[in-house]
């Protein structure tokens, strides 16, 4: 199942089943939720029991759609999991999984803007898979990892190249932490509507442009294994967030450089998932 939230012309918080940019709100299938429900604290059975659209329920999706989680407690991210990425990048590969995170403030839904700040000049694109999990998780073996994902998402963790690499130390919480830098949606995707995650075409395309194509298939440390390793450090909870990774063709990347700029339209692809796009504003 593939749920999204959007406000309606009069503010309320509608949920809806999400397919190919149509929406059937649940209250038409006489689902109620409060506006304020965090639907990954549902749990998968809920999903399950949600019954199945008539076509005649189906309404094109608003332009602008709420972030399909709420209130994630953590937003964790993995750097350079894509080995031809790492390359790109002139770093090495890494022996195991690079781990930063993003505050809170950086989520916003598909449709919002993407804020460049006035402080930065080379903020770039890195379009990901972004794992939500369903159910609390410590010392969770790879083998039994993927029992406590919830579904899915697409995810664009944009970058500020001068503040992640060009500050003394090397300053990747700042770079990638400023506010809407971890734009989510269209949609949550539970496990049961995208089963394997394994290989999933993952695109970034630029004002129409394809600039990012590749695979999860390519990831160095796949969800099982990044799962495994987290658990060892911290407890995971419903509703956090992992970005996996992103692949080759980052701006910083090419020859000259390609940062984005105001009016930029960014738009992540995941097969199973669907098409998260937001255009950029200057601060």
């Amino acid at each position: 199942m593939a749920i999204c939230r959007y406000k309606t012309h009069d503010g309320a918080i509608e949920h809806a089943i999400y397919k190919d940019g149509r929406v059937c709100p649940l209250r038409v299938l006489g689902v109620e939720l409060a506006d304020d429900v965090d639907i990954t604290q549902l749990g998968k059975q809920w999903f399950r029991d949600l019954p199945v659209p008539q076509d005649a329920h189906w309404v094109t999706a608003p332009d602008r759609l709420l972030p399909p989680v709420r209130n994630p407690q953590k937003v964790i991210c993995i750097g350079l999991n894509y080995r031809d990425h790492a390359i790109e990048t002139g770093s090495e590969i890494p022996t195991e999984p690079v781990v930063f995170n993003k505050f809170h403030s950086t989520i916003v839904g598909s449709g919002d803007n993407i804020v460049l700040p006035r402080v930065s000049k080379e903020v770039d694109y890195e379009a990901e898979l972004v794992v939500v999990i369903g159910k609390t998780a410590k010392h969770v073996s790879a083998t039994d990892a993927m029992d406590y994902v919830l579904g899915y998402t697409c995810g664009h963790d944009v970058s500020a190249r001068d503040w992640q690499k060009g500050r003394p130390g090397g300053q990747w919480l700042l770079g990638k932490t400023f506010d809407t830098f971890a734009p989510i949606g269209p949609c949550l995707v539970t496990t049961d509507e995208l089963t394997d995650p394994s290989d999933v075409r993952v695109q970034m395309h630029l004002n129409g442009e394809t600039v990012q194509d590749s695979t999860t298939a390519q990831l160095i440390f796949d969800i099982p294994t990044l799962i495994e390793h987290l658990t060892q450090i911290v407890t995971l909870e419903v509703g956090d967030l992992i970005f996996t990774g992103t692949p080759p063709g980052v701006g910083a990347a090419m020859n000259p450089p390609r940062f984005l700029q105001e009016g930029d339209l960014c738009t992540v692809e995941i097969a199973g998932v669907g098409r998260l796009s937001n255009r950029c504003q200057a601060e």
